[in-house]
């Protein structure tokens, strides 16, 4: 079990580093088209349709496995930190089962969205420039696919009695 942890862990920080990578391209593209703009007069094309089609989803939807991965979600935990701790893993675990099959489905009707947006072309015209938008439609079901499988993952630990949670 220890390889497919590694696994896991390894692909989780992959597309984490993805996602941190998107930040850094948006903050350096937005600043470059802000000095080109105020100080060239001369605005870099494309810039709203690259953040809004593409950084913005890399940066949402790609490190949810690595989010999940840490247990670094956001929760509140008012009333079941008065539960007794098994109360508290079982509905820990029924979350997780339902948060599974919610991702689950964002990611197939997400792959299917993608593949119907390819099959376009889907492009925005943003000035005289077209911007292929179609490949950030990916970004979907990857990021909902691989929370999915680290949500499957930890259910299948916690009822192996292995809990992997960190």
């Amino acid at each position: 079990m220890s390889r497919i942890d590694w696994f896991i862990t390894f692909i989780s920080r992959a597309v984490a580093l993805v996602g941190g990578l998107a930040v850094a391209l948006m903050m350096v593209h937005v600043t470059l088209d802000v000095i080109f703009r105020y100080l060239l007069n001369q605005p870099l094309a494309g810039t709203l349709t690259m953040v809004t089609y593409h950084y913005m989803v890399l940066v949402a939807f790609v490190p949810l496995a690595f989010v999940q991965r840490g247990n670094a979600h956001i929760s509140v935990e008012v009333f079941t930190a008065l539960m007794p701790p098994a109360l508290q893993r079982a509905l820990g675990l029924l979350t997780d089962l339902l948060t599974m099959a919610v991702m689950a489905l964002l990611a197939w009707r997400g792959g299917d969205a993608a593949m119907q947006a390819m099959r376009k072309g889907l492009a925005q015209v943003q000035g005289n420039t077209e911007i292929l938008v179609w490949p950030a439609y990916f970004a979907i079901p990857l990021g909902a696919g691989l929370m999915t499988t680290v949500l499957f993952w930890q259910a299948f630990r916690t009822f192996s009695g292995s809990e992997v949670r960190q």
